[in-house]
Protein backbone atom coordinates (compact mmCIF):
# COMPACT_ATOMS: atom_id res chain seq x y z
CA UNK A 1 0.00 0.00 0.00
CA UNK A 2 2.79 2.49 0.75
CA UNK A 3 6.46 2.64 0.52
CA UNK A 4 8.95 5.01 1.95
CA UNK A 5 12.17 4.51 1.31
CA UNK A 6 15.31 6.94 2.36
CA UNK A 7 12.70 10.17 2.39
CA UNK A 8 14.29 13.22 3.28
CA UNK A 9 12.35 16.26 4.05
CA UNK A 10 13.26 19.83 5.27
CA UNK A 11 10.88 23.11 5.43
CA UNK A 12 13.78 25.31 5.08
CA UNK A 13 18.07 24.71 4.58
CA UNK A 14 19.39 23.52 7.69
CA UNK A 15 16.27 22.45 9.59
CA UNK A 16 15.82 18.75 8.24
CA UNK A 17 12.49 17.25 9.55
CA UNK A 18 12.85 13.62 8.01
CA UNK A 19 16.12 12.21 6.75
CA UNK A 20 16.39 8.52 5.64
CA UNK A 21 12.93 8.01 7.09
CA UNK A 22 11.99 4.18 5.81
CA UNK A 23 8.62 2.57 6.36
CA UNK A 24 6.08 -0.13 4.60
CA UNK A 25 2.43 -0.26 5.44
CA UNK A 26 0.12 -2.89 4.29
CA UNK A 27 -3.38 -3.07 3.30
CA UNK A 28 -5.97 -4.08 5.66
CA UNK A 29 -5.10 -2.10 8.90
CA UNK A 30 -5.92 0.72 11.08
CA UNK A 31 -2.29 2.63 11.95
CA UNK A 32 -2.23 5.00 14.57
CA UNK A 33 0.44 7.38 14.50
CA UNK A 34 1.36 9.12 17.64
CA UNK A 35 3.93 11.92 18.73
CA UNK A 36 4.68 14.73 20.66
CA UNK A 37 3.65 18.13 19.02
CA UNK A 38 6.07 18.69 16.38
CA UNK A 39 7.37 15.33 16.15
CA UNK A 40 6.28 15.59 12.43
CA UNK A 41 2.96 13.90 12.21
CA UNK A 42 0.55 16.41 9.72
CA UNK A 43 4.06 16.62 7.74
CA UNK A 44 3.99 13.05 7.52
CA UNK A 45 0.65 12.85 6.55
CA UNK A 46 0.94 15.46 3.76
CA UNK A 47 3.78 13.66 2.29
CA UNK A 48 1.66 10.84 2.22
CA UNK A 49 -1.05 12.97 0.56
CA UNK A 50 1.04 14.79 -1.72
CA UNK A 51 0.18 17.91 -0.57
CA UNK A 52 3.99 18.21 0.53
CA UNK A 53 6.87 17.26 -1.55
CA UNK A 54 10.04 14.75 -0.62
CA UNK A 55 13.65 16.32 -1.44
CA UNK A 56 14.83 13.23 -2.06
CA UNK A 57 14.51 9.31 -1.54
CA UNK A 58 10.47 7.23 -2.39
CA UNK A 59 7.90 7.97 -1.22
CA UNK A 60 5.10 5.70 -3.17
CA UNK A 61 1.30 4.84 -2.68
CA UNK A 62 -0.39 2.54 -4.35
CA UNK A 63 2.35 2.40 -6.55
CA UNK A 64 2.01 6.10 -7.53
CA UNK A 65 4.36 9.25 -6.35
CA UNK A 66 1.72 11.50 -4.13
CA UNK A 67 3.40 14.59 -5.25
CA UNK A 68 2.54 14.07 -8.83
CA UNK A 69 -1.10 14.25 -7.97
CA UNK A 70 -2.46 11.15 -10.21
CA UNK A 71 -6.13 10.82 -10.90
CA UNK A 72 -5.86 7.37 -10.11
CA UNK A 73 -4.08 7.74 -6.78
CA UNK A 74 -6.45 10.38 -5.68
CA UNK A 75 -9.84 8.91 -6.52
CA UNK A 76 -8.10 5.98 -3.97
CA UNK A 77 -7.08 8.38 -1.35
CA UNK A 78 -9.16 11.05 1.24
CA UNK A 79 -7.34 12.70 3.88
CA UNK A 80 -9.38 14.71 6.36
CA UNK A 81 -6.53 17.24 7.90
CA UNK A 82 -7.37 18.90 11.71
CA UNK A 83 -8.19 22.23 9.97
CA UNK A 84 -9.96 21.98 6.71
CA UNK A 85 -12.40 24.44 4.72
CA UNK A 86 -15.90 23.46 3.17
CA UNK A 87 -17.28 25.65 0.97
CA UNK A 88 -20.85 27.53 1.63
CA UNK A 89 -23.36 24.79 0.11
CA UNK A 90 -25.72 22.40 1.01
CA UNK A 91 -24.62 18.94 1.95
CA UNK A 92 -26.59 17.43 -1.05
CA UNK A 93 -24.55 19.77 -3.22
CA UNK A 94 -21.51 18.71 -1.81
CA UNK A 95 -22.25 15.38 -2.55
CA UNK A 96 -23.50 16.46 -6.30
CA UNK A 97 -19.92 18.37 -6.76
CA UNK A 98 -17.09 16.27 -5.05
CA UNK A 99 -18.81 12.24 -5.27
CA UNK A 100 -17.98 12.21 -9.01
CA UNK A 101 -13.94 12.42 -8.71
CA UNK A 102 -14.65 9.19 -6.21
CA UNK A 103 -16.03 6.34 -8.68
CA UNK A 104 -17.21 3.91 -5.88
CA UNK A 105 -18.49 6.69 -3.75
CA UNK A 106 -21.59 5.12 -2.28
CA UNK A 107 -24.77 7.69 -1.29
CA UNK A 108 -27.09 4.90 0.36
CA UNK A 109 -23.93 4.38 2.93
CA UNK A 110 -23.17 8.32 2.88
CA UNK A 111 -26.78 8.33 3.90
CA UNK A 112 -26.72 5.71 6.79
CA UNK A 113 -23.31 8.01 8.01
CA UNK A 114 -25.07 11.31 7.94
CA UNK A 115 -28.13 9.65 9.70
CA UNK A 116 -25.88 7.87 12.24
CA UNK A 117 -23.99 10.70 13.21
CA UNK A 118 -27.44 13.19 13.05
CA UNK A 119 -27.02 15.48 10.57
CA UNK A 120 -29.75 16.74 9.12
CA UNK A 121 -29.94 15.95 5.04
CA UNK A 122 -31.13 19.78 3.81
CA UNK A 123 -27.91 21.21 6.53
CA UNK A 124 -26.25 23.93 4.99
CA UNK A 125 -22.27 23.36 5.60
CA UNK A 126 -21.34 26.55 6.55
CA UNK A 127 -24.35 26.22 9.45
CA UNK A 128 -23.15 23.40 11.00
CA UNK A 129 -20.42 23.62 13.94
CA UNK A 130 -16.79 22.36 14.05
CA UNK A 131 -17.93 18.82 15.18
CA UNK A 132 -20.58 18.65 13.02
CA UNK A 133 -18.40 19.54 9.71
CA UNK A 134 -15.99 17.09 11.15
CA UNK A 135 -18.71 14.43 11.48
CA UNK A 136 -19.39 15.31 7.73
CA UNK A 137 -16.57 15.29 6.15
CA UNK A 138 -15.77 11.64 8.09
CA UNK A 139 -18.96 10.11 6.93
CA UNK A 140 -18.08 11.58 3.18
CA UNK A 141 -14.47 10.00 3.49
CA UNK A 142 -15.50 6.59 4.19
CA UNK A 143 -18.27 6.59 1.78
CA UNK A 144 -15.91 7.19 -0.57
CA UNK A 145 -14.90 3.77 -0.41
CA UNK A 146 -11.69 4.91 -1.42
CA UNK A 147 -8.67 2.48 -0.72
CA UNK A 148 -6.65 4.78 1.80
CA UNK A 149 -8.57 7.12 4.24
CA UNK A 150 -6.23 9.29 6.56
CA UNK A 151 -7.16 11.36 9.45
CA UNK A 152 -5.52 13.92 11.34
CA UNK A 153 -6.92 14.35 15.10
CA UNK A 154 -10.18 13.08 13.77
CA UNK A 155 -12.16 13.04 17.66
CA UNK A 156 -11.27 16.69 17.81
CA UNK A 157 -14.81 18.40 18.02
CA UNK A 158 -16.62 15.63 18.81
CA UNK A 159 -18.26 14.69 21.74
CA UNK A 160 -18.30 11.89 23.61
CA UNK A 161 -21.40 9.79 22.18
CA UNK A 162 -19.88 10.66 18.56
CA UNK A 163 -16.38 9.55 19.55
CA UNK A 164 -17.96 6.01 20.39
CA UNK A 165 -20.31 6.29 17.17
CA UNK A 166 -17.47 7.13 14.91
CA UNK A 167 -15.02 4.12 16.66
CA UNK A 168 -17.94 2.08 15.78
CA UNK A 169 -18.41 3.11 12.25
CA UNK A 170 -14.59 3.21 11.18
CA UNK A 171 -14.69 -0.76 12.76
CA UNK A 172 -17.37 -1.61 10.45
CA UNK A 173 -16.16 0.40 7.65
CA UNK A 174 -12.37 -1.71 7.06
CA UNK A 175 -11.70 -4.26 5.16
CA UNK A 176 -8.66 -6.16 3.48
CA UNK A 177 -8.05 -3.99 0.69
CA UNK A 178 -7.89 -0.55 3.10
CA UNK A 179 -5.88 1.59 5.11
CA UNK A 180 -6.87 3.90 7.56
CA UNK A 181 -3.56 6.29 9.42
CA UNK A 182 -4.73 7.97 12.20
CA UNK A 183 -3.01 10.58 13.62
CA UNK A 184 -4.04 11.73 17.74
CA UNK A 185 -3.29 12.64 20.76
CA UNK A 186 -6.04 11.22 21.96
CA UNK A 187 -4.90 8.01 22.82
CA UNK A 188 -7.47 6.56 25.16
CA UNK A 189 -10.27 7.89 22.05
CA UNK A 190 -8.69 5.33 19.85
CA UNK A 191 -7.77 2.23 21.95
CA UNK A 192 -9.41 -1.15 20.68
CA UNK A 193 -9.33 0.57 17.29
CA UNK A 194 -5.80 1.27 16.20
CA UNK A 195 -3.21 -1.60 15.27
CA UNK A 196 -0.43 -1.27 14.72
CA UNK A 197 1.11 1.44 16.31
CA UNK A 198 3.85 3.92 14.93
CA UNK A 199 5.05 6.51 17.53
CA UNK A 200 7.03 9.61 15.62
CA UNK A 201 9.81 11.79 17.47
CA UNK A 202 11.73 14.21 16.23
CA UNK A 203 11.26 12.73 12.53
CA UNK A 204 12.13 9.34 13.65
CA UNK A 205 9.91 6.74 13.81
CA UNK A 206 11.16 5.13 16.97
CA UNK A 207 8.47 2.34 17.59
CA UNK A 208 6.43 0.67 15.19
CA UNK A 209 4.85 -3.09 16.20
CA UNK A 210 1.34 -4.56 16.32
CA UNK A 211 -0.58 -4.63 19.60
CA UNK A 212 -0.10 -8.33 19.85
CA UNK A 213 3.79 -7.69 19.63
CA UNK A 214 3.23 -5.41 22.14
CA UNK A 215 1.86 -7.95 24.49
CA UNK A 216 4.35 -10.12 23.63
CA UNK A 217 7.04 -8.23 24.57
CA UNK A 218 5.49 -6.27 27.26
CA UNK A 219 3.30 -6.38 30.49
CA UNK A 220 1.55 -3.62 32.35
CA UNK A 221 0.53 -4.78 36.09
CA UNK A 222 -0.42 -2.07 38.72
CA UNK A 223 1.16 -2.03 42.23
CA UNK A 224 0.52 -0.04 45.31
CA UNK A 225 3.64 0.91 46.17
CA UNK A 226 6.11 2.83 44.30
CA UNK A 227 8.93 0.90 42.98
CA UNK A 228 12.21 1.57 42.62
CA UNK A 229 13.34 2.70 39.31
CA UNK A 230 15.99 0.51 39.15
CA UNK A 231 13.72 -2.66 39.26
CA UNK A 232 11.65 -1.83 36.67
CA UNK A 233 11.43 -0.68 32.77
CA UNK A 234 8.82 2.25 33.16
CA UNK A 235 6.10 3.58 35.77
CA UNK A 236 3.98 6.26 36.43
CA UNK A 237 1.20 7.50 39.20
CA UNK A 238 -2.41 6.06 38.39
CA UNK A 239 -5.45 6.19 39.98
CA UNK A 240 -5.06 3.31 42.62
CA UNK A 241 -1.56 3.16 42.61
CA UNK A 242 1.13 2.99 40.03
CA UNK A 243 1.01 1.08 36.39
CA UNK A 244 4.14 -1.08 36.12
CA UNK A 245 5.96 -1.60 32.73
CA UNK A 246 8.35 -4.46 32.49
CA UNK A 247 9.38 -7.33 29.69
CA UNK A 248 6.89 -10.14 30.16
CA UNK A 249 8.63 -12.88 30.74
CA UNK A 250 6.32 -15.14 31.26
CA UNK A 251 4.26 -15.04 28.76
CA UNK A 252 0.76 -13.58 29.87
CA UNK A 253 -0.75 -11.30 27.85
CA UNK A 254 -1.90 -8.25 30.16
CA UNK A 255 -3.66 -5.01 28.57
CA UNK A 256 -1.67 -2.47 27.43
CA UNK A 257 -2.43 1.01 27.95
CA UNK A 258 -1.58 3.28 24.81
CA UNK A 259 -0.54 6.27 26.66
CA UNK A 260 1.69 4.10 29.12
CA UNK A 261 2.89 2.42 26.13
CA UNK A 262 3.76 6.02 24.55
CA UNK A 263 5.17 7.39 27.74
CA UNK A 264 7.36 4.53 27.62
CA UNK A 265 8.63 4.50 24.09
CA UNK A 266 9.26 8.28 24.78
CA UNK A 267 11.22 7.81 28.15
CA UNK A 268 12.81 4.52 27.61
CA UNK A 269 13.09 4.29 23.73
CA UNK A 270 16.80 2.54 24.30
CA UNK A 271 15.31 -0.36 26.90
CA UNK A 272 12.38 -1.42 24.83
CA UNK A 273 14.51 -1.30 21.28
CA UNK A 274 16.98 -3.96 23.36
CA UNK A 275 13.54 -5.68 24.12
CA UNK A 276 12.25 -5.88 20.95
CA UNK A 277 15.31 -6.72 19.32
CA UNK A 278 16.53 -9.25 21.19
CA UNK A 279 13.11 -11.25 21.16
CA UNK A 280 12.82 -10.81 17.13
CA UNK A 281 16.26 -11.65 17.03
CA UNK A 282 15.72 -15.23 19.48
CA UNK A 283 12.23 -16.08 17.59
CA UNK A 284 14.57 -15.91 14.17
Amino acid sequence: MIQINQMFFEYSKGQNLFEKLSLELAPGNVYGLLGKNGAGKTTFLKLIAGLLFPISGECKVLGFKPGERSPLLLRELFFIPEEFYLPPVKIAEYIKLYAPFYPRFDSALFNTYRHDFQLPAQAHLSGLSYGQKKKFLIAFGLATNSRLLILDEPTNGLDIPTKSQFRKILAGSMNDERTFIISTHQVRDMENLIDPIIILDEGEIIFNASLAEVTDYLSVTLQQDEPKPDTVLYYEKVLGGYAVMNQNTNGIDTKIDLEILFNAVINKRAEIDKIFHKEVQHAG
